[in-house]
């Protein structure tokens, strides 16, 4: 059937998407994505999770390629580990944003494509800490902007909903030299202006020689609007705020009711139907 090779690379976000709310990937997902990829498909993680914590979903499913990770500041080689592109941002540039989270007694943290830095991580609360190892991360205490020998890829703030609210509405009447995104109820990113998942996708599909109708997108947040705008098919998942859904070519089932398998047995499988 013609169409059973129509969509040549596929890009999962994780969290909300991929994973449900436990943050698990259900054997259901994975054997679905392991069958499609063996038709010859590729799958790319597309996610604001760093390599440490998105390459071992890649590897529990068999996969090679690779993932984009930090909204789209960091592609990296699942088996090598190499960073195949940076979107480095300028370190200083972030000052402002670190002194306004000391002054309002915001949690932050600034990362490479590989580590992850806290100031104070050593007397980082349970909470903090828990919250990292729940994503697999280990904080190391951040060192001064001289010390840095790997690019700087992002800045994230977390806090509570209200209070991120509160936060993008006063960075909001600032000039911006950087992309600065909300990437979850907790969770702001700050990157190069030139960073995101939808920047990042098309650089891996022109590299593999993919064309945008190529390739299909799913996702469930604001940080995943550019991918899913530029993928030929955007799909956005149930548990996505309306502007999300709005975007999307189409809309799965939630992240709690195995929405990408749906998704992926609809548009992928189904093409190979006989």
């Amino acid at each position: 059937m013609e169409m059973e090779k129509k969509y040549k690379l596929i890009a999962l976000d994780v969290d909300g998407t991929l994973l449900n709310d436990d943050h698990e990937l259900t054997a259901g997902t994975a054997e679905t994505i392991r069958r499609i990829a063996a038709q010859g498909t590729e799958f790319v993680l597309c996610t604001g999770r760093a390599p440490v914590n998105s390459i071992p979903f890649m590897r529990e499913m068999g996969l090679g390629g690779y993932v984009i990770t930090h909204n789209g500041a960091a592609t990296v080689d699942v088996q090598t580990e190499e960073i195949v592109h940076e979107f480095a941002l300028d370190a200083k540039g972030l000052d402002r944003y670190m002194d306004y989270c000391r002054e309002h007694n915001v949690h932050y943290d600034i990362n490479t494509t590989f580590v992850l830095y806290v100031p104070g991580a050593s007397q980082l609360s349970k909470e903090a800490l828990d919250m990292y190892h729940l994503f697999m991360m280990e904080p190391q205490d951040l060192p001064d902007w001289a010390s840095f020998k790997e690019p700087i890829v992002k800045m994230t703030v977390t806090a509570k909903k209200d209070e991120l609210d509160r936060i993008q509405s006063d960075w909001n009447g600032w000039t911006q030299e950087f992309n600065v995104l909300r990437s979850g109820d907790f969770f702001i990113d700050i990157m190069h202006k030139e960073a995101s998942k939808g920047a990042a996708l098309k650089k891996l599909a022109e590299k593999r020689g993919f064309q945008p109708e190529e390739v299909m997108a799913i996702g469930n947040y604001y940080n995943d609007l550019t991918m899913l705008t530029y993928a030929g098919l955007g799909i956005a998942m149930d548990n996505s705020p309306l502007e999300v859904k709005a975007a999307a070519n189409a809309v799965t089932a939630s992240n709690n009711e195995e929405g990408v398998k749906q998704a992926l047995e609809k548009y992928c499988l189904g093409q190979s139907v006989r």
